[in-house]
C-alpha cells in the first residue's frame, strides 16, 4: 500500500488549482502546467490542501494514487519555485555558450554541438564550463539536462565530459606496461 499518496499536498498562496473532472490545473507565479488524472486516482481540494486517493482498493490504483501525488507536488512547487539542474564541463577547451533558444558546446569533437533548447526551458552559462537547465517541469528539467549530459559523459580515465554539478565519477587505473 502506498504511503506517499496518504500525505497531502499543500498549496502555497500565490498558486491557484483548478479540478475540472480528470483535469488538474495549475498556475503560479512562473507558468503553468495540466495534468489529467488516471481513472483509478480521485483528488479533492480542502482549502489550501490537495488530497489524494486510490478510487479502488487495488495494489495498482494505490500505486497510481502515489504517484500522481508525487507528480501533482512537483507541479505545484514548478510554479511557485521552479526547478534547475547544474551541469559542469570539465576537459582541455570545452566550453559551453548559451544564445537565446541555442546552446553551443565545444567538446573536443572536430565540430561544434549546437543544442537546441526547448519550450519551457530557459539555459544559463555563468561561466565557460557552467550550464544551468531551468523550468517549472521537473521532468523536462532533468531531461534536457540528461541530453546535455549525453553529448559527452565523463569518461573514468580522466574524468573528462559534462557531469552534474556534485556528480562522483569513479576514476579507472591507466593500463601498465
Amino acid at each position: 500500500m502506498s504511503r506517499i499518496a496518504n500525505s497531502p499536498v499543500s498549496v502555497p498562496s500565490g498558486v491557484e488549482v483548478t479540478i475540472n473532472g480528470a483535469d488538474l490545473n495549475v498556475k503560479g507565479a512562473k507558468g503553468a502546467l495540466q495534468l489529467t488524472l488516471h481513472d483509478a486516482v480521485s483528488i479533492a481540494q480542502e482549502d489550501s490542501v490537495l488530497m489524494l486517493k486510490a478510487a479502488k482498493a487495488t495494489q495498482q490504483s494505490s500505486a497510481l494514487a502515489g504517484t500522481f501525488r508525487s507528480l501533482v507536488n512537483n507541479m505545484v512547487l514548478g510554479v511557485s519555485q521552479g526547478f534547475q539542474k547544474q551541469l559542469e564541463l570539465q576537459g582541455v577547451g570545452y566550453r559551453a555558450q548559451a544564445q537565446g533558444q541555442k546552446l553551443n558546446l565545444t567538446l573536443g569533437f572536430s565540430h561544434p554541438v549546437v543544442y537546441d533548447v526547448p519550450n519551457g526551458v530557459e539555459i544559463e552559462t555563468p561561466t565557460q564550463t557552467q550550464i544551468i537547465v531551468k523550468g517549472i517541469d521537473k521532468q523536462q528539467v532533468g531531461q534536457v539536462a540528461a541530453e546535455i549530459r549525453a553529448f559527452r559523459p565523463p569518461e573514468p580515465y580522466k574524468g573528462k565530459g559534462v557531469r552534474y554539478a556534485n556528480e562522483y565519477v569513479k576514476r579507472k587505473e591507466a593500463k601498465k606496461k
